[in-house]
């Protein structure tokens, strides 16, 4: 089974190449710009075509939350036309699409987990786009599943977990948000889940939809940066205090959702899949990052 990945340097792409040297029977390959961009649409099918795959996962996107209200255009160019498109070059070669969408579709109001027949309602011009993006891959090609995560972290990329162990080689106090709750996820988890629900896939035995994928429990921002700061001590690596404050005491350009917490039942149901606890996920994550792997893996 052959996937191709979109977005070659993003944190589910790398997890999946990894993840894909370890699975027997199973080969992953990433492309991304400049042979494939998805501000570029005409790019697009060339490049999947030119990889042949057996699925396509739908990892790029324009991620920058709060550069993206300033540049809607390009938010949606990349996030609806692209990701339309890459729905669409799969389906020309009659293979299934895995898309990668978002917590930020939803506003946040809601006071226990999102289900996948919530109704969506962006707050941000990001949130906005990525839902668009559902939209034309699901019109674009029948035979997709759209998986919402939320607050990914991983050994790659910048992310939350990273920032917080490069705060705390500098700092002895971190103010954090503490009046937004999520899943954290890994994006190794995800990409473990990915590779289950595309051998399902392969098979004709998955049904097409949207499904939530987020890690197992709950936490706000400043648990989380909590449980990173203490493991990392434990492991001798960099501490530090977290001090919370509210969302207001830390403004910025797009509104965040003040609950992104969503439910992944009908994904393990369907796929016999869950994700580990999120503090199993985010303690393997740190261990590796202070051994310093990947390599200048805390420069991020």
């Amino acid at each position: 089974m052959r996937l191709v990945v979109t977005g070659r340097d993003g944190q589910v792409a790398a997890s999946l190449l990894e993840a894909g040297q370890a699975a027997a029977g199973v080969e992953v390959i990433a492309i991304g710009r400049p042979q494939l961009d998805l501000a570029r649409p005409d790019t697009v099918i060339e490049a999947i075509a030119a990889a042949k795959p057996d699925i396509v996962v739908s990892a790029a996107a324009y991620t920058a939350v709060d550069q993206a209200e300033d540049e809607p255009d390009l938010a949606f160019a990349v996030n609806a036309v692209g990701a339309g498109k890459v729905a669409q070059a799969a389906s020309r070669l009659g293979v299934p699409v895995i898309h990668l969408s978002t917590d930020y579709v939803f506003d946040g109001t809601k006071d226990a987990a999102y289900v996948e027949t919530d109704a969506t309602a962006p707050r941000s011009v990001y949130g906005a786009s990525k839902l668009a993006g559902e939209q034309a891959v699901a019109s674009a090609n029948p035979h997709h599943l759209i998986l919402r995560t939320a607050w990914v972290y991983s050994p790659f990329g910048k992310n939350f977990v990273k920032t917080m162990l490069r705060l705390a080689a500098d700092r002895d106090e971190i103010a954090v948000v503490a009046d937004q709750w999520g899943n954290p996820t890994s994006a190794l988890d995800i990409a473990d889940a990915i590779l289950h629900a595309a051998a399902r896939l392969h098979e004709g035995a998955a049904a097409s939809g949207i499904y939530h994928l987020a890690g197992t429990g709950e936490a706000n921002w400043s648990g989380f940066a909590r449980h990173i700061l203490d493991t990392s001590r434990v492991l001798g690596g960099p501490w530090a205090r977290v001090r919370d404050i509210a969302t207001m005491d830390y403004p910025t350009k797009a509104r965040r959702p003040g609950n992104s917490r969503l439910s992944s039942a009908k994904f393990t149901a369907a796929f016999g899949w869950n994700a580990p606890d999120w503090r199993q996920s985010t303690e393997a994550v740190v261990r590796r990052l202070l051994a310093g792997e990947p390599k200048q893996a805390l420069t991020a």
